[in-house]
C-alpha cells in the first residue's frame, strides 16, 4: 500500500510529468536549484495544502497534480461515507488557475481540500528539513509524545471547554447576584401586572371583532329589517313577486316550452330568496342592542390598550411579551440557582481530571519508551554516548491539553547532564536529533508512504551512510522516498531518481527521471566531486554502490 504513480502538468517549471513509483527506499538527487523538492511541493498540493497561482508554470492558465495510491482498508469507510468510489486504488486529483481559484476529485468526485488533507493523513507522512525547529515549540513536542503514546487529545479538549464555559457561568452568575435579583424582580412584578389581565393567544383580534358589532347593533338591525321585509314584506315584496311569475310561467308553459325553463331559474332563486329571509328573521331574532355588554368590552379594550402603551407594544403583541418575559425569569432563575451552577461546574471538571489523569498515565508510559529508541538511534548518528529524555512536569494549571508540560532535553555526550535541545544543541545536532526522532517515530505511523525532504541537511560521513541504512531499513516495510544532497544516502536506496533542469524556449523545465547502471554511477559521482566527474570520483561512486548493495540485509 503506497504512492503508484504522480502526474503533473504545468507546474512551477515542470512542463509535464508522469512518474511511476515503487516500494522500497527511492532518493531523488540533483543539481542545486533543480528542483528536488518539486514532487514533495506538488504531492502536498494533492494531499490538500495551501494553493496558490505562483505554482502555474509562467505561460500557462492551471496546473495539475494528481497522484495515485493503493487504497488502504482502513479508508474505505470514509470513502464510502463521503460518498466516494471505493476502488482498488485511490486517486487524487487537483487543479490550481493562475487566479489561485483551486478544485479537487477523489476517484473521480468533486472534493474538498479538507478532504484531501483528511484522506493524506493516512497516506502519506512528510518530515521537511525543518523539522529540527518544532523540537522548541511545547506544542509539537507534546504532539510529538502523544503521537508515539498513541493518544487522541480531542475528548480532553473538549471536556476542557465544557468546564470552563462552566467556570465562567458560574463566576458571572456570582459576580452579579444583586443584579440579577432586581432583575428578577421586575420581571416577576411586569408579568404579574399583566396576568391579571391574562392575555389570550388571538383575543385581541375577537375583541375588536365583538366591539366593532355591538358598536353598530342599532345599524345592522335596521338594515337586517329593512332587508326582511323587502324580501317578504305584508304589503309586497321579492318573494311575493317571484311567486306571481312562477304561477304565471307555470299556466302557460305546456304553449311554450321555453317557459319551463325559465321557470325553472325563478323556482331556484325564489328558494334563495326564501332562505335569505329566513336567515335574516333568525339574526334578528337572537340579536338585540346589548349596552352592557358594549360597556365590558369597552372596559377590557381599554386594559389592552393601557397595558401596550406602558411597554411600547401594539395590544396584539402583549401575549408574545408576556411569553417573553416568562422564558426571561426562568433563565434568570436558573442563573440564580448557585448550587445548581456549583455542581455542574465540579462535575465537568472531576470529567476532565478524570480525562487528564489518563493521558498523563499514558504519557508517562510513553516517554520513557520514547526516550530509549531515540537514544539509541542517536549512537548512530554522530552522537555517540548521548542521551534523549522526555520531561514531564507538573504544570502551573491545567490546561486543554492536560495537567503536565511536556520538554524534550538532550544531553551531547556521556556524563553530561539532559538540557532542554534548543539551549544545548547545535544546529547540526538538533537536524540529527529531529532524524532520530523521524525515523522511530515514522514506524508507528499508519501512512505507508514516508517522505523525507533533506532530513539529512549538515550531516555527512559516517553519519550520512547511517542515515542511508536507517532509510533503507524503513524501506523493507513501508515505502520511503527522500529527497537528498547526500552520496551515501543516495547509494543506499533501491531505487534512484534524478532531478535534471533543462534549456525550454525563453525559460527552464524540469524532468525526473530514474536512473541505473552507469547513469547512476554518474550521478553519485556527481554528488562526490561535482560536475567534473574524474575516474576518482566515478570508481569511489561504484565502491559505494557496492558497499551499500553488500550490506547486511541489503
Amino acid at each position: 500500500m503506497s504512492l503508484k504513480r504522480i502526474a503533473l502538468r504545468d507546474f512551477v517549471i515542470v512542463r509535464e510529468l508522469e512518474l511511476d513509483l515503487a516500494d522500497g527506499f527511492s532518493v531523488l538527487t540533483g543539481e542545486t536549484g533543480a528542483g528536488k523538492s518539486i514532487l514533495v511541493d506538488a504531492l502536498q498540493l494533492a494531499l490538500g495544502a495551501r494553493a496558490e497561482s505562483s505554482v502555474v508554470r509562467e505561460g500557462a492558465t492551471r496546473t495539475e497534480i494528481s497522484a495515485e495510491f493503493d487504497l488502504p482498508p482502513g479508508l474505505v469507510p470514509w470513502l464510502q461515507e463521503a460518498g466516494f468510489d471505493s476502488a482498488d486504488s485511490l486517486l487524487l486529483r487537483r487543479t490550481i488557475d493562475s487566479q489561485g481559484k483551486s478544485r479537487a476529485w477523489i476517484n473521480g468526485g468533486a472534493a474538498t481540500a479538507a478532504q484531501l488533507r483528511e484522506a493524506g493523513e493516512q497516506l502519506v507522512d512528510i518530515h521537511g528539513q525543518h523539522a529540527w525547529q518544532s523540537l522548541t515549540r511545547p506544542a509539537s513536542v507534546r504532539a510529538l509524545l502523544d503521537g508515539y503514546a498513541g493518544v487522541d487529545t480531542g475528548r480532553l479538549q473538549q471536556l476542557w471547554q465544557r468546564w470552563r464555559a462552566a467556570q465562567k457561568t458560574l463566576a458571572d452568575a456570582r459576580s452579579a447576584q444583586d443584579s440579577l435579583q432586581r432583575e428578577r424582580e421586575r420581571l416577576a412584578w411586569q408579568i404579574g401586572e399583566v396576568e391579571k389581565l391574562a392575555p389570550g393567544a388571538d383575543e385581541w383580534d375577537g375583541l375588536n371583532a365583538s366591539h366593532t358589532r355591538l358598536s353598530h347593533a342599532q345599524a345592522l338591525i335596521d338594515a337586517a329589517q329593512a332587508a326582511q321585509e323587502l324580501l317578504d314584506g305584508d304589503e309586497g315584496g321579492a318573494r311575493r313577486g317571484l311567486s306571481q311569475a312562477l304561477d304565471q310561467l307555470r299556466e302557460q308553459e305546456h304553449l311554450e316550452p321555453q317557459f319551463r325553463e325559465v321557470a325553472e331559474v325563478l323556482a331556484s332563486s325564489l328558494a334563495q330568496v326564501e332562505d335569505a329571509a329566513h336567515s335574516l328573521q333568525a339574526w334578528l331574532r337572537k340579536t338585540d342592542v346589548d349596552p352592557q355588554r358594549l360597556a365590558e368590552l369597552d372596559e377590557r379594550m381599554g386594559s389592552w390598550m393601557s397595558l401596550a402603551r406602558r411597554y411600547k407594544r401594539t395590544p396584539a403583541e402583549l401575549p408574545g411579551l408576556l411569553a417573553s418575559w416568562k422564558d426571561d425569569l426562568a433563565r434568570l432563575d436558573a442563573a440564580a440557582d448557585l448550587a445548581a451552577l456549583e455542581a455542574a461546574e465540579k462535575k465537568d471538571a472531576e470529567a476532565f481530571q478524570a480525562e487528564a489523569r489518563t493521558l498523563s498515565k499514558a504519557r508517562a508510559k510513553a516517554a520513557p519508551q520514547l526516550s530509549k529508541a531515540v537514544t539509541l538511534a542517536m549512537q548512530g548518528l554522530g552522537m555517540q554516548g548521548g542521551r534523549f529524555e522526555v520531561a514531564l512536569e507538573k504544570a502551573e494549571a491545567p490546561s486543554a491539553f492536560g495537567l503536565e508540560d511536556v520538554a524534550f532535553l538532550v544531553a551531547g555526550h556521556a556524563g553530561s547532564t539532559p538540557r532542554p535541545v534548543g539551549k544545548v544543541a547545535s544546529g547540526g545536532e538538533l537536524s540529527r536529533i529531529a532524524l532520530a526522532i523521524a525515523v522511530t517515530t515514522s514506524r508507528l505511523g499508519e501512512a505507508q508512504t514516508l517522505i523525507f525532504d533533506e532530513v539529512d541537511a549538515g550531516v555527512g560521513g559516517a553519519v550520512a551512510e547511517t542515515v542511508g541504512r536507517l532509510m533503507k531499513q524503513l524501506g523493507r516495510d513501508r515505502q520511503v522516498l527522500a529527497v537528498t544532497h547526500l552520496p551515501q544516502v543516495a547509494a543506499c536506496a533501491d531505487h534512484h531518481l534524478l532531478v535534471a533542469k533543462q534549456s525550454a524556449g525563453k525559460g527552464v523545465a524540469s524532468s525526473v527521471a530514474p536512473v541505473d547502471g552507469e547513469k547512476r554511477v554518474a550521478e553519485i559521482a556527481r554528488m562526490l566531486g561535482g560536475e567534473r566527474l574524474s575516474g576518482t570520483t566515478l570508481a569511489h561512486a561504484k565502491e559505494m554502490l557496492g558497499d551499500a548493495a553488500a550490506a547486511p540485509g541489503a
